[in-house]
């Protein structure tokens, strides 16, 4: 029987959560379809408070006859406009840039959901995902090479390492015909883990709060993003081996 693997969330004071993997056992899902199940920092929590005004802004879009490739081109251009302004040392006009995208990439999903979905925008949405993602790190590093080039391109690295597993999953996933709603619905099979998008913007804006530190939180976040590869590459292991 096809199983899933569960990663759970310890406890702690205030209810606060942190992601510890405290226990790992099979779990059986609906129709014998098999899924990787997760819960990560803070996308899976955050997706509940935002999802509803989301929803909202998407409907007023959808009513003005904006269709969602139209929002995902303008969160590139504002992500790609962002990576501009940090280069030329404008950060906080950046950062303001860096949100807007982020807005515009929640907002195309949805209203893609209120329109007609197609999967030429699941694939732009990923795409363009991608591409935002690496030009924040290397504007940062054409804004000051020396003290942020090596951090940079570690963490770049990261990145391209953990984008080729996700794809990667996503085309076996989709030729076993398995299928997730962990993240909602999405146009391919989406495997969560410790560096998601909401942690990755997180961790924008403390680059544009705190460039002096730029260095250290790439490491940090290098980390981060190198251990949701190897906890993908298990995962994948797992389902496929």
């Amino acid at each position: 029987m096809p199983c899933v693997v569960a990663l759970y969330m310890a406890p702690y004071p205030n209810d606060c959560r942190v992601a510890y993997l405290i226990a790992m056992r099979p779990v059986r899902v609906n129709g014998g379809v098999a899924a990787w199940t997760e819960k990560a920092l803070l996308d899976g929590v955050l997706k509940r408070q935002i999802d509803p005004p989301i929803d909202w802004l998407a409907g007023g879009l959808a009513r003005l006859k904006i269709g969602a490739n139209t929002v995902t081109v303008a969160g590139l251009v504002l992500g790609l406009a962002a990576a501009a302004a940090i280069a030329f040392g404008a950060l906080i006009a950046g950062l303001v840039l860096i949100l807007l995208s982020r807005l515009a990439d929640g907002l195309d999903g949805a209203v893609a959901r209120q329109t007609r979905p197609t999967d030429f925008g699941g694939y732009l949405d990923i795409v363009f995902d991608f591409l935002f993602y690496g030009s924040i790190p290397l504007a940062f590093a054409i804004l000051d090479p020396g003290a942020n080039a090596l951090a940079a391109a570690l963490l770049l690295m990261s990145f391209y390492a953990n984008g080729a597993s996700f794809l990667a999953y996503a085309v076996m996933a989709e030729r076993r015909g398995i299928r997730t709603v962990q993240r909602g619905t999405k146009s391919l099979y989406f495997t969560t883990g410790l560096a998601e998008a909401s942690e990755t913007l997180a961790v924008f804006v403390l680059f544009c709060l705190l460039p002096q530190h730029f260095a250290v939180i790439a490491y940090v976040f290098a980390a981060m993003t190198a251990w949701t590869f190897a906890w993908r590459v298990r995962m994948s292991f797992q389902a496929f081996g």
